[in-house]
């Protein structure tokens, strides 16, 4: 189930760089062996990587799954928490190439007074009550320990056992007290009120109130919704909403997901995936409720045969619509002895066709693209600095794909750089209309939790088509300010300031 990958640039230098989260010795959950440790790569900005995990105090400790990138001090360094099956840690940066673990001062090692340590998959960082400080949701699975694991078969054959049988676990919510530390508000807030099995979240602010919102994928048990009341609290709406289950009326085996505006009307949908025979769903964000248009869509014709981890909403080739990615294999890495499907599956690409429906084109995107393998986790940043973004993706067991995007078109692309001052640091929450000099209007909004247990680069990026320009771009910041440029050239990586 290891996941966590992330793309962010932890030395400011502008060149996004790479952070892999690694397991343990099952046994005692033990990290001492380089094996096992967390790795952080230096973007050297020729096409290669340094591993710089070392100097960077960045090794890890216990048995990592996920993680989240934000900057929840403000000092303008990114910061890195890493959620695990026996132990969380927050490292701060600290501005000059190195990490200090301060997850004791900060209050987030993850043990729950009733339930001890949980095991934490994915996290996330945004600003639930825009005081201009990041919060972080830590995701939780199941309740598991390697002393109570039983053995299950079929047919003779260790397998790895169903979540069905194990108890879900709640997510915890923390808030950022502004001075280095957080409080546990999970159960002031509702959201410790409800357990699930959580493997991947997202956020977007649905209803357009100013406060973001949290979608969070369960494994084999319905998806949650947290509507934002914005007085603290949340209340769980997924039903209602219609993002719950499947257009079956199904709990799906839920994992990676996005959480963005996919068709041009200003409104953020969602994307989840699943695993085999479970199609992946796809959630048109309706105003006051979603539709699932998995099949009008075509989407669940091209999921259908697939079990996907991590997965992410971005325009590749920058027509001005935006795609899906889902990294995809098999749940069990002997599924050939027991399911008889292959454990290690080629990743997924559909093409945004600008009509609400979308195309296959995996086959198109290069050979290294279409390679089975055992794909996990996916982050999402432009790498490179060409305007087109590029995909990370963790391999159980193996080396990970770097897939650099070579799309060749002649089309245009913005990537917004925000520095909050008011809002917090990073910008994450502000939600961006730009309106090119041709084409529709495109909507996006800052964030870095992606897909399943990755964080990807909180640059914000679009796809222009033929514009040379965006005539308008808006910005509406967390702290409620808007922001209005004119007459912005394309082809740039364009930094706002919240003014």
């Amino acid at each position: 189930m290891i996941a966590g990958t992330a793309v962010f640039d932890y030395n400011n230098d502008g060149l996004p760089d790479l952070y892999f989260v690694n397991g343990a010795a099952v046994a005692g959950m033990d990290k001492s062996s380089p094996r096992f440790y967390n790795r952080l790569y230096k973007n050297n900005g020729n096409g290669t990587f340094t591993d710089v995990t070392d100097s960077a105090g960045l090794r890890g400790a216990g048995y990592g799954m996920g993680i989240g990138v934000g900057d929840y001090d403000n000092d303008g360094y990114e910061d890195v928490f890493v959620a695990g099956v026996n132990q969380n840690q927050l490292f701060h940066n600290n501005g000059n190439g190195t990490f200090t673990d301060v997850t004791a001062k900060a209050g987030l090692a993850g043990v729950d007074p009733k339930l001890g340590k949980t095991w934490s998959v994915s996290a996330g960082w945004f600003d639930y009550d825009n005081d201009g400080y990041l919060d972080l949701i830590v995701v939780n699975y199941v309740r598991w320990s390697p002393e109570n694991e039983p053995a299950c078969f079929v047919e003779k054959i260790r397998g790895y056992c169903s979540p069905s049988g194990y108890e879900g676990d709640p997510s915890m919510l923390f808030h950022n007290n502004g001075d280095g530390t957080f409080t546990d508000v999970s159960d002031k807030s509702g959201i410790g009120r409800h357990v699930g099995k959580g493997m991947g979240v997202a956020f977007a602010d649905y209803d357009g109130d100013g406060f973001t919102d949290i979608f969070v994928a369960n494994d084999t048990f319905r998806n949650f919704l947290f509507h934002n009341n914005g007085n603290g609290t949340f209340t769980e709406t997924a039903i209602l909403a219609g993002v719950a289950y499947n257009e079956d009326g199904k709990s799906i085996a839920g994992m990676g997901t996005d959480f963005r505006d996919i068709d041009n009307d200003g409104k953020p949908d969602i994307f989840v995936v699943g695993m085999l025979g479970d199609t992946f769903p796809l959630f048109r964000n309706r105003g006051r409720y979603f539709e699932d248009i998995t099949r009008v869509s075509g989407v669940a014709k091209a999921t259908v045969g697939l079990t996907a981890w991590g997965a992410g909403i971005f325009d590749f080739d920058n027509d001005g619509h935006k795609d899906i990615f889902a990294a995809c294999a098999a749940i069990l890495d002997n599924s050939e002895e027991i399911d008889h499907v292959p454990s290690k599956l080629p990743n997924l690409l559909l093409r945004n066709q600008g009509n609400g429906t979308f195309v296959d084109v995996s086959a198109e995107a290069g050979s290294a693209f279409v390679a089975p393998d055992t794909h996990r986790g996916a982050a999402f940043g432009d790498l490179n600095n060409d305007g087109k973004m590029d995909i990370v993706v963790t391999n159980l067991n193996g080396k990970p794909d770097i897939l650099i995007n070579r799309s060749q078109n002649a089309n245009h692309w913005l990537i917004v750089n925000l520095v909050g001052t008011k809002s917090n640091r990073d910008g994450l929450g502000a939600r961006i209309k730009v309106v090119p000099a041709t084409g529709p209007a495109q909507y996006n909004h800052a964030t870095t939790s992606v897909g399943y247990g990755g964080s990807s680069d909180r640059r914000v990026h679009f796809g222009l088509g033929a514009a040379t320009s965006v005539e308008k771009l808006e910005i509406t910041w967390p702290s409620g300010i808007h922001q209005t440029l004119m007459g912005v050239k394309a082809d740039q990586i364009l930094t706002v300031r919240e003014k």
